[in-house]
């Protein structure tokens, strides 16, 4: 269960990213308190935790300003995460326990498989089977985290989890690729593709093959950036605001 101060700093976190505070905006503890029903207590706890992170800074005097991530800082921050778990999956294949996550990776393997095979029957992407597909992915991601064996790599990557699509196993739905079966099948194609390099990852640490194994998984997480400059394409002025929308399943 989360601390009242860590579950203020999330509810304050996600009103930056949608937009409901703006760029340098000052933050009034004041305000916050009766917006929340909250003590200043676990405000300025709250505000603490959000300037370590980056989304506030401490301004002249008392208070706090609104520092908004950007498009550019999302994908400066999945490169970063692609890099992380590169080097997580090349450490997975180099341990001699491995083989014990092995069914935990093919089952997660498997429910996405499913997942998909289900939005393609229905032809949409229901928030049911987008839900059952991040939950496996996550578990897929997450485990070669865990299994690495290093704790650093999995504490870095929680330290940037808190930005739209760097949650561990955030997966991309554009729903308005259903507009046209031409858009729905390159969307259903995508998913597939990203599944299939978790075959191939699957497999690399099976074999103890460390260096196919990160490059894999490199090429993975960069599909994310890619997708990020596809939709930069097609909306000029997109915002971290809608990049939330396009990795939210519920």
């Amino acid at each position: 269960m989360e601390s009242i101060d860590t579950e203020l700093a999330t509810r304050i976190r996600q009103d930056i990213i949608l937009g409901t505070y703006r760029e340098g905006e000052r933050l009034s503890e004041a305000k916050l308190c009766e917006t929340h029903s909250v003590s200043r207590t676990p405000v300025r706890l709250a505000l603490r935790l959000l300037e370590r992170e980056g989304v506030v800074r401490r301004g002249e005097g008392r208070g706090y300003q609104v520092i908004s991530p950007t498009v550019d800082d999302i994908i400066e921050a999945v490169a970063v995460r692609g890099h992380l778990e590169g080097l997580a999956a090349r450490l997975m294949a180099q341990n001699d326990d491995r083989n014990r996550y092995l069914d935990i990776l093919q089952g997660a393997i498997e429910s996405i498989d499913v997942a998909i095979a289900k939005v393609a029957q229905v032809g949409r992407f229901e928030d049911v089977f987008c839900r059952e597909a991040q939950a496996a992915n996550e578990e897929f991601h997450r485990t070669i985290l865990e299994a690495c064996g290093n704790n650093y790599v999995r504490y870095t990557c929680e330290k940037i989890s808190h930005l739209p699509m760097l949650a561990v196993g955030s997966m991309v739905f554009d729903r308005s690729m259903a507009d046209s079966p031409e858009l729905s099948e390159r969307s259903l194609f995508r998913l597939r593709m990203g599944n299939a390099q978790h075959r191939v990852i699957c497999e690399a640490v099976e074999k103890g093959d460390p260096v196919r194994a990160e490059g894999m998984m490199r090429e993975h997480a960069h599909a994310m950036i890619e997708y990020i400059q596809t939709f930069e394409k097609d909306n000029k002025s997109l915002t971290v605001a809608d990049l939330v929308a396009y990795s939210t399943a519920a």
